[in-house]
């Protein structure tokens, strides 16, 4: 004789069979609603909430619950109910008010929005107009900067080069080659106070200047050493001396790749001839505005943040004897810059900059 409470029977659509056999296809996503669906299913085959609770690896009580519910309501009982809370002060209204305000105008006395700018003009609070910025990354305080190249032979030059970081020639050097100009020997007008717990390091916002240096470079793309040499000017007489010591350095049997922006000084008379009587030198030019191609800017900035930024140099020699410390550890342990993106991938990116100016009619 049977005991307890009587079991409704549990009996489905094609259309809830059908739903509930997907959702208890789910590998990975929303398991907690598979898991149901697999009970549901279970349940409408007859089996006991015994069996269904073995089978899912339930208690009895949480079978009981679940077919309660899809009886009440069917689908619906499955999902997740409204998790308890305040409810919602911030109106979807409100939010592209401000979305709106922000991306498409600006305050009469600025020419961009702060918190307190735009919570005093929406008439909502200075944490509720940062939590929204933030939802869609606006940040109206930031900018920065951009130029288009306007070269005729951009996409040229960008296949041309690019090309050479992917897919180097055999037997040659490629040389990313630039020169670091007007290097300032700067020295501070009162001692440094050191770091300290609780402290930053402090130094005077005024500086004695001592002279400048210019920092001629050669940047191996494949081993990631560099030639440096040193001079007070940059013209195209230093530029030469700099290619002489190139030529020096670089094994007779192979030929040099130079990578090298539109500056005067790297077409000179003197500069052409000196590179027509040596015919394993070839020199590709970035494209105008474009020095971002040139794979040494990244190690000047590099020396700039580690050595030269924060660094005190009484005299032009101090400052020389600096950089050349750093050019011999870098030598040391050379690590080449990866180059990853394709020549297509940057002029895709380039023709998407360039449609989002278009669109705002400059």
């Amino acid at each position: 004789m049977r005991t307890g409470r009587p079991i409704p029977p549990l009996t489905l659509t094609d259309t809830e069979r059908e739903t509930l056999e997907r959702w208890a296809r789910r590998a990975k996503t929303a398991q907690a609603v598979a898991q149901r669906a697999r009970l549901i299913l279970g349940c409408a085959a007859g089996r006991t909430n015994t069996v269904v609770a073995h089978e899912v690896r339930l208690t009895k009580q949480t079978v009981g619950k679940w077919r309660h519910r899809f009886l009440a309501r069917r689908l619906d009982g499955l999902l997740d109910e409204p998790r308890p809370g305040a409810p919602r002060t911030i109106t979807d209204a409100q939010v592209e008010r401000v979305l709106t305000r922000t991306l498409e105008s600006t305050p009469v006395d600025a020419t961009h929005w702060s918190t307190r700018s735009m919570a005093q003009a929406s008439g909502l609070s200075r944490s509720a107009v940062h939590r929204i910025w933030r939802a869609f990354a606006l940040q109206p305080h930031r900018t920065e900067t951009f130029k288009l190249s306007a070269d005729p032979l951009f996409i040229e030059k960008v296949r041309d080069i690019v090309g050479l970081y992917l897919q180097p020639p055999d037997r040659a050097l490629v040389l990313c080659v630039d020169e670091k100009s007007q290097i300032q020997a700067l020295d501070r007008t009162q001692p440094l106070l050191p770091m300290r717990p609780g402290q930053v390091e402090r130094r005077t916002h005024d500086y004695a200047r001592h002279g400048t240096t210019s920092l001629f470079a050669a940047l191996d793309t494949k081993t990631g050493t560099v030639i440096g040499q040193l001079h007070r000017r940059h013209r195209s007489i230093e530029f030469r001396k700099f290619l002489d010591t190139i030529d020096a350095e670089v094994p007779a049997d192979l030929d040099v790749h130079l990578i090298l922006d539109n500056y005067g000084t790297h077409k000179t008379a003197r500069i052409r001839r000196w590179l027509a009587r040596r015919p394993r030198f070839r020199v590709h030019f970035t494209p105008t505005s474009a020095s971002w191609l040139n794979l040494v800017e990244r190690w000047f900035a590099a020396l700039t943040q580690k050595q030269i930024k924060r660094g005190t140099h009484p005299s032009t020699r101090a400052l020389e004897a600096a950089i050349r410390q750093y050019i011999a550890i870098t030598n040391e342990a050379p690590k080449p810059f990866v180059w990853t993106k394709t020549a297509d991938e940057i002029l895709a990116s380039v023709a998407r900059f360039c449609h989002r100016i278009s669109e705002t009619g400059h």
